[in-house]
């Protein structure tokens, strides 16, 4: 598995905490930014990961904002794409089982980092059935 990560200024501590994640499983990933605290326009952020995991070059993407509301609602603009803001467990459970989401958004403001760093395990160890295909066929409709 492949996965792209980024955040925006605010998350910059809670993507070190998601990188060491996927270290420590021995996930390949690339850093999208940012890694600095000048403040940056989380839509661009969202564009990079997203158009990537689009195009395939990687299987997975990760964003985190403030909310993970915005960047959810940016990489949802990419057709084929499916982002789920996730906060608990059951939530990043279906975002994959249900829905077959590409992209997880997380919010720094919301969640700390040891609940961000279990999150991300469980979307991680949860492999993708194609979600409940009727469904996400449906979504994928709405695209048209």
């Amino acid at each position: 598995m492949k996965v792209a990560i980024g955040c925006d200024e605010i998350a910059i501590d809670i993507k070190k905490s998601l990188i060491e994640v996927l270290e420590g499983k021995n996930i390949e990933y690339k850093d999208f930014g940012v890694k600095t605290a000048e403040p940056v326009d989380y839509p661009d952020i969202a564009a990079a990961v997203t158009a990537e995991v689009q195009n395939g070059n990687f299987d997975r993407g990760i964003l985190i904002c403030g909310t993970g509301i915005g960047m959810a609602i940016a990489a949802n603009k990419f057709k084929g794409i499916r982002a789920a803001c996730c906060h608990d467990i059951y939530s990043a459970q279906r975002s994959i089982l249900s829905n077959d989401c590409q992209i997880l958004t997380m919010g720094s403001l919301i969640i700390g980092k040891s609940t961000a760093q279990e999150l991300l395990k469980i979307w991680l160890d949860t492999e993708s059935t194609g979600g409940t295909v009727k469904k996400v066929k449906k979504i994928e409709a709405l695209e048209q």
